[in-house]
C-alpha cells in the first residue's frame, strides 16, 4: 500500500494500519456513491469485521453515517453508508471588473447557495470577497465560520510560488499582498486561481472535454486567455503566465504599445471583446456586447432578409479567420487533439463559430485539431473554483483522521 500524507517514515503500528483503512474507506464514499459494508470490504480488501470497526470511528467522528438501506439480498436488507455532507462547506467565487459571483456546496459538491451581481465599484479584495462570501454564507444558514475552503477565480496572472494575482489588468487592486490580505482576515484556506484555468478544470469534468488529457481551452470573450492541459495537468508556466494569449504577436494585429493593456496591440487586438464588437458594427450587427453581436449575426443567418444573410456570413467569416489565426499559433507549437472555443463569444458562436475556426485553422497549418464549442452547464469560471475548493475539503477531511 503506498504511503498516505503524514505517514511517510511512520512504522507500522495498529494505529497508522487502522488510520490508512479509516481513509481507505472515507475516500471511497467521498466519491459519492452509498455502499454497504462489503462493498467496502470488497473495493478496500478489508475484511468485514474490520469494515465494520472502520466505520464504527468514523460514524463517532460524525464524518459518515448510514443513509438508506440495500435491498433485495437473501436476510436483512444491508444498511448503506455514505458521507456525512455537512461535515465540511466551502466556497467558490469568480471575480471581474462589473461581476461577482459566488457558491457555497457540503462536502459531497452539493450547492446549498448561490448569488451574483455587480461590485458596484469595490476595489478592495478583503472587503469585497468578505461581504460575498458572508452574504453567500448566509442564503445558506450558515456561518462563515463553517467554511473550510475557499477559491477564487479571477482574471490575469497568477504567481504559482506565491499564490499571488500578478498582471490583473481588470482588477488592479488584485496585486502581490492580497493572498495574505485574504488569508489573515479569514483563518481558512483560500486560494486564487486563473479564471481561464478554473474553466478548463470544469471542461474537463463536465464539458466538451470530459475524459481528455490533451486540450487547449481558448477564452474569447472581453479579455483573451487559453488554458492548456497536457497528460491530464494543467499547464501554468514557470510564472504562471502560460496562456496569456492577448499577448501574442498574430499577423495582422500590431504589436504591443504598452504591455499594461493587452487591447493595445497582439491577439487582443485582433479578436479580444472590443475587435468583435467593432467587427459586427462593420456588418450591421450593432449590440452592447460581443456575444450579443455573435447571437445577432446567427440569427440573421437563419431567416434574415434584406441582405442580412450575405453579411451574417461574411462577419462570422471574418471572426472565424481571425480566431483562427491565434489559435494554429497555439496548434503549431502544442499541436492538441481538442479545442474547446469558451467564453462569451465561444459560447455564443456554438458549433456554428466552431466549425468555421476549424476550416479557418485546417487552411492554416497542416494539422487538424477537432473545435468545439464549451458545454459546461452555467458559469464554468465558479463551477471549477466549486469543484477545486470540494478537493481542498476533502483532502482536509482525509488528513483529519489522524488527528485523533
Amino acid at each position: 500500500m503506498q504511503s498516505q500524507p503524514g505517514t511517510r517514515g511512520r512504522p507500522g503500528t495498529p494505529s497508522l494500519l487502522r488510520e490508512l483503512n479509516d481513509r481507505a474507506a472515507l475516500d471511497l464514499l467521498l466519491g459519492g456513491e452509498m455502499l454497504t459494508r462489503s462493498q467496502i470490504s470488497e473495493y478496500t480488501g478489508v475484511s468485514k469485521v474490520t469494515v465494520s470497526q472502520m466505520l464504527t470511528r468514523l460514524e463517532e467522528r460524525g464524518l459518515v453515517t448510514v443513509a438508506g438501506e440495500q435491498a433485495g439480498g437473501r436476510g436483512p436488507n444491508a444498511a448503506l453508508y455514505s458521507v456525512v455532507p455537512s461535515s465540511a462547506y466551502v466556497a467558490g467565487l469568480y471575480v471581474e471588473s462589473d461581476l461577482v459571483s459566488a457558491a457555497v456546496a457540503d462536502v459531497t459538491g452539493r450547492r446549498v447557495a448561490e448569488l451574483s451581481g455587480n461590485p458596484n465599484g469595490s476595489g478592495d479584495p478583503v472587503e469585497l470577497v468578505r461581504s460575498t462570501v458572508q452574504r453567500a454564507c448566509a442564503a445558506a444558514g450558515l456561518d462563515v465560520t463553517r467554511l473550510s475552503a475557499l477559491v477564487i477565480g479571477s482574471p490575469g496572472v497568477v504567481d504559482p510560488r506565491t499564490g499571488d494575482p500578478q498582471l490583473a489588468v481588470n482588477l488592479p487592486a488584485w496585486h502581490e499582498g492580497a493572498l495574505d490580505a485574504l488569508k489573515s482576515a479569514w483563518h481558512t484556506p483560500v486560494v486564487i486561481e486563473n479564471d481561464v484555468n478554473l474553466a478548463a478544470m470544469a471542461e474537463q469534468s463536465d464539458g466538451a472535454a470530459a475524459g481528455a488529457d490533451d486540450f487547449v481551452l481558448a477564452w474569447l470573450g472581453v479579455g483573451l486567455g487559453l488554458a492548456t492541459m497536457l497528460g491530464g495537468r494543467l499547464h501554468r508556466g514557470t510564472t504562471g503566465a502560460a496562456g496569456e494569449i492577448g499577448y501574442l504577436p498574430v499577423h495582422g494585429a500590431p504589436l504591443h504599445t504598452d504591455i499594461r493593456h493587452p487591447a493595445s496591440g497582439g491577439f487582443q487586438s485582433l479578436a479580444g471583446g472590443s475587435a468583435v464588437r467593432d467587427l459586427a458594427a462593420q456588418h450591421g450587427f450593432v449590440a452592447p456586447t460581443p456575444a450579443e453581436a455573435v447571437r445577432a449575426a446567427l440569427d440573421a443567418a437563419t431567416g434574415g432578409a434584406g441582405g442580412t444573410e450575405e453579411r451574417s456570413e461574411a462577419f462570422l467569416g471574418e471572426l472565424a479567420h481571425r480566431v483562427a489565426v491565434g489559435i494554429a499559433s497555439v496548434c503549431v507549437v502544442l499541436d492538441p487533439e481538442l479545442v474547446v472555443l469558451g467564453g462569451e463569444v465561444g459560447r455564443a458562436g456554438g458549433t456554428v463559430l466552431a466549425d468555421r475556426v476549424a476550416a479557418a485553422v485546417a487552411s492554416i497549418w497542416p494539422s487538424r485539431p477537432r473545435v468545439v464549442p464549451t458545454s459546461v452547464p452555467g458559469e464554468p469560471v465558479l463551477r471549477g473554483a466549486m469543484q477545486a475548493a470540494v478537493a481542498q475539503a476533502r483532502t482536509a477531511l482525509l488528513a483529519s483522521v489522524a488527528d485523533r
